[in-house]
């Protein structure tokens, strides 16, 4: 009833119900059994969800084989959806139509593998997926999913949500959460890591750059009498720019040497503690190299470019 009410105010793409939150690593059980299974794996467990027919719907399953649960096939009772990770666990080849059997306790029963669904984060950020087995119920559940309506606002789809609950639950409250704000709050903290690595990462360039200047208002006061002889002699201001910038570039691209295969090293290790992950690829490191010397090229060039400018004569007499 809830469902249909919700999908006539127009605010509502698809509504499916849930014993967990979609972000929960709750509910596990072992027991099954299945043609093929190794005997190493003994007993494994399996995080369970009990689910009603538009759960993959409407939180965005991505299929890798078979199908999902549908109304019309009224043998999707005793069928079963897993996920990669179970699949791999379970070693099977041809999963899409064979009998996973449970044998634990008081409960029992044969379900068919119907589909199974791309791995979805569901815990931490650091750690392999759950092996995961969806089974089909016709029960009430704790949890309620909605996908929001695309072309309209949550800011004017949640009032009429609400008022439409408070119609027909007088017993609870109207309290919903985002999934996307739920997904944000797991790697909250690495964001911060990466906003603070930043703001020092800028720091850092910053006060490299003051002191790279410095340096070379100091090389180029220490050469003023060469460069004046060198001007007579007849060198062009670009010579003498090379000149007092190669030096600098030379020591650039030394350190970008060192720092490079460490950098490498230290983030990739970093990188591993992560289930999920990025490559890291070498036009990164490439692309940072060339910057590095292109940002010391331009704050030595102009302490470089002056001192060329300056008339020879009065550099012969600074000393």
């Amino acid at each position: 009833m809830l469902r249909n009410e919700f999908k006539k105010t127009g605010a509502v793409e698809e509504i499916a119900e849930s014993d967990y939150s979609i972000t929960s690593t709750l509910g596990w059980n072992g027991g099954f059994e299945w043609k093929g299974k190794r005997k190493e794996l003994d007993d494994p467990t399996f995080n369970i969800n009990r689910v009603t027919y538009e759960y993959g719907k409407t939180i965005g399953w991505n299929f890798v084989e078979g199908r999902d649960f549908a109304r019309e096939f009224a043998s999707d009772s005793s069928g079963v959806i897993m996920n990669e990770t179970a699949l791999k666990l379970m070693g099977l080849e041809s999963p899409v139509g064979e009998t996973l059997t449970l044998n634990r306790g008081y409960a029992h029963g044969e379900f068919t593998i119907l589909g199974v669904v791309n791995d979805m984060l569901k815990g931490s950020p650091f750690i392999p997926t759950d092996p995961c087995l969806y089974f089909l119920t016709k029960r009430d559940q704790e949890w309620i999913y909605i996908r929001l309506n695309p072309n309209m606002s949550s800011r004017e789809a949640l009032p009429k949500l609400e008022a439409t609950f408070n119609q027909l639950i007088t017993s609870a409250p109207f309290d919903y959460k985002f999934a996307d704000e739920e997904y944000d709050a797991k790697f909250r903290a690495e964001e911060r890591i990466g906003t603070l690595a930043a703001i020092f990462s800028t720091l850092a360039i910053l006060i490299s750059c003051s002191g790279l200047f410095g340096l070379a208002s100091f090389v180029a006061e220490q050469r003023t009498k060469e460069i004046g002889i060198r001007k007579v002699l007849g060198a062009s201001i670009f010579k003498l720019w090379q000149m007092l910038s190669m030096d600098f570039v030379i020591l650039v691209i030394i350190s970008c040497a060192i720092a490079i295969p460490t950098a490498y090293y230290f983030l990739n290790k970093w990188l591993q503690q992560y289930a999920y992950r990025m490559e890291i690829s070498w036009w990164i490191f490439a692309l940072t190299g060339m910057g590095a010397i292109i940002l010391t090229v331009l704050t030595v060039s102009f302490q470089s470019i002056k001192a060329a400018l300056m008339n020879p004569v009065n550099s012969l007499r600074s000393e």
